[in-house]
């Protein structure tokens, strides 16, 4: 008897593969011993790296983990081509919903996990006492901007910043240019925090659900709320066309795990996983406290910075602190991502350096920018707050959701209509 494997078609346009989920990835090539030979190379030495630089203290083995997980997290996103951009980008274009379920997919297993981590640490709900750690951050109008004007940045750019990330790993040309207009951006949020702060964000309130409904309640409510997302998207979308069933070999599964796209509920459970094993050794999970310290040390070095930020640093979300050692546990996640996904896209032929156009660059510089004011006057992105803040029964992280997604589409559809 022979067992089917099904596997989605992944249709061809101008000699690339259009993944669902993610920007082109180059066309699906061959095994080869040599490129994986390098890629095991790229992963020994990042796992060793730790030894090298961290102290053996409490913060060295979390920059250990954290080291670890970056790079499983990198390699998860390399191979499903996990974007919260481009995954909604193919539901919005081609009514593709695999990208949209294989968000939430994530999240509905990270709510899982997190409940028995958070259930754990704070057996009982008590008024105004939350969980350690945990993104939870203030709901007001300033963070219904900042979501919106993240999502803007997102469309222009072509990613979110965790996939500009994992595409530095395969090669992209242009996402270091959207970094470096994130930093920018994060420079200008902290120029405009303190009217905000003033005006929006101090009258903000932190709502946790299970504060509000209880533990089971704030569980149940947003699996409940993430099925009808699902049903709809379902509902909305269209099936890609299949590709003939294929026999299950040892040599077919090296090939779907080594060299073509994981599924996309795959990538999107695994990402699940992974924020709640972070937020259980670490912290919670995001990607932009590093590029927001950066920015933070830069300007206070120059002087370009307010005296005082009022209120950030007593707030939930990615911190942002003026740096005082080279590493970090979420500078190592960052490093540790980009070599991940190096070590992924080595393995499957895909590491394919282009370079960008002037226009792409432009984009990717402007989209930066917001994305960068967007994420620090949010506390954070589409990871640090939309992610780990739902997974955590955060309000922010719904708020998050809805407003991110409505910048990032009404950006696509007029891209889409005046070609920009």
């Amino acid at each position: 008897m022979t067992i089917e494997l099904s596997r989605p078609e992944a249709p061809v346009a101008s000699g690339s593969v259009a993944v669902a989920g993610g920007a082109e990835a180059p066309p699906v090539s061959s095994l080869s011993p040599l490129r994986l030979v390098a890629a095991a190379a790229v992963l020994a030495a990042t796992f060793a790296a730790p030894a090298f630089f961290a102290e053996p203290t409490g913060e060295g083995r979390a920059i250990g983990f954290s080291v670890l997980l970056g790079a499983v997290f990198g390699i998860v996103l390399q191979r499903s081509r996990f974007c919260f951009l481009c995954h909604w980008r193919d539901f919005q274009d081609r009514r593709d919903p695999r990208g949209v379920l294989a968000i939430l997919t994530a999240l509905a297993v990270g709510l899982l996990v997190y409940q028995v981590v958070i259930s754990a640490w704070v057996p009982v709900v008590r008024p105004g006492a939350l969980p350690p750690n945990a993104h939870i951050g203030p709901v007001s109008p300033a963070l219904a901007l900042a979501a919106a004007v993240f999502g803007i940045g997102m469309a222009l750019s072509g990613s979110c910043l965790s996939a500009h990330l994992y595409r530095i790993g395969e090669g992209s040309l242009a996402s270091p240019f959207a970094l470096l207009g994130a930093l920018a951006g994060f420079g200008l949020g902290f120029a405009t925090w303190n009217p905000l702060y003033l005006a929006l964000i101090s009258e903000g309130r932190v709502l946790w659900l299970p504060h509000l409904v209880g533990y089971g309640g704030a569980l149940v409510g947003a699996l409940v709320v993430l099925a009808i997302l699902a049903a709809v998207v379902i509902k909305l979308g269209r099936s890609p066309a299949g590709r003939a069933a294929a026999p299950l070999s040892l040599g077919s599964v090296a090939r779907q795990a080594l060299l073509e796209r994981w599924p996309a509920a795959l990538g999107g459970a695994a990402v699940g996983v992974l924020s709640g094993l972070y937020f259980l050794r670490v912290a919670p999970l995001g990607v932009t406290a590093e590029l927001g310290s950066l920015a933070r040390t830069a300007g206070a070095g120059a002087g370009l910075l307010p005296e005082t930020l009022h209120g950030l640093d007593a707030l939930r979300g990615c911190a942002t602190v003026v740096k005082t050692a080279l590493l970090s546990p979420n500078g190592a996640f960052v490093a540790a991502l980009v070599a991940g996904s190096f070590a992924a896209a080595l393995a499957a032929g895909q590491f394919r350096p282009r370079r960008p156009s002037g226009a792409e660059i432009v984009r990717a510089l402007g989209g930066g920018v917001l994305m960068g004011w967007g994420a620090m006057i949010g506390l954070g992105c589409t990871v640090g707050v939309l992610l780990s803040g739902i997974h955590a029964g955060a309000v922010s992280g719904w708020v998050f959701l809805v407003f991110v997604t409505a910048g990032a589409a009404a950006t696509l559809a007029l891209r889409r209509r005046f070609g920009f």
